[in-house]
């Protein structure tokens, strides 16, 4: 494994999580989350764990993601009345 990759995700990973609850829009924070489960994916696969990276890619990033914006799309923004 090179370290230096694995420490370069880890960095973003890092960055990833303090965004997505940091960010006011949930949007943004489910394509965060998003972006986060994919490098956890690479992450998994970097460290031989191939089953558990083929798993965080289609559960992770592929099926809560759609939920997740599904689930945005259909609440109402409350206006500043």
């Amino acid at each position: 494994m090179i370290w230096e990759f694995n420490f370069a995700l880890f960095i973003l990973l890092i960055i990833c999580a303090i965004a997505a609850i940091t960010v006011r829009d949930l949007l943004s924070a489910v394509v965060i989350l998003a972006a986060y489960s994919l490098i956890m994916t690479v992450l998994w696969v970097e460290m031989n764990a191939v089953d558990v990276g083929l798993t965080e890619a289609a559960i992770g990033a592929g099926i809560t993601t759609v939920l997740s914006i599904a689930a945005v799309s259909r609440t109402t923004r409350r206006s500043k009345d």
